[in-house]
């Protein structure tokens, strides 16, 4: 199917309200043309019909005319650069972007250090670290009491 009829298609399918196959139609444009803002600014109208700002703000984030309670939404949900780059779906390298502010997006992201994704990632392992610690110390403690309370009916 071409990129027109599949366009056709997406407008019948918000038109007669089916917004999940509309969104799931321009994922897969987005997928076939990645370097297509036009498509990409589509994708993110069809996420604010969701009432979801931070998958529109993923696939705006390389407009200008962005919306700024979007993109935050959008960088909290990806909080380091190689996941931001990762959720743009953006393949190749930031010369095949169509605006300067996308080509200085993309590469803002590239140039992001790898510690900084590392040191934001060990934070997070952290807090999971310390769940599962958690988590395994509540089963053991369970365990001590179940084995001690047929411990004592054994003898009585």
């Amino acid at each position: 199917m071409s990129l027109r009829d599949t366009l056709a298609r997406v407008d019948e399918d918000l038109a007669a309200g089916r917004v999940p196959v509309a969104r799931q139609r321009l994922r897969g444009l987005v997928s076939s043309f990645p370097h297509d803002p036009s498509l990409r600014r589509r994708l993110a109208e069809v996420y604010r019909l969701y009432g979801e700002p931070a998958e529109a703000g993923r696939w705006m984030y390389l407009e200008e005319d962005r919306d700024a309670a979007e993109t935050a939404a959008f960088e909290a949900r990806y909080r380091t650069a190689p996941r931001r780059l990762a959720a743009l779906d953006w393949h190749g390298p930031e010369s095949l972007a169509p605006t300067d502010f996308a080509r200085e997006q993309l590469a803002a992201l590239r140039a992001d250090p790898p510690e900084a994704a590392a040191e934001a990632e060990g934070e997070r392992g952290s807090v999971k670290s310390c769940l599962a610690t958690a988590g395994c110390l509540v089963v053991a403690v369970t365990f001590l009491v179940i084995w001690v309370n047929g411990f004592l009916a054994f003898f009585d």
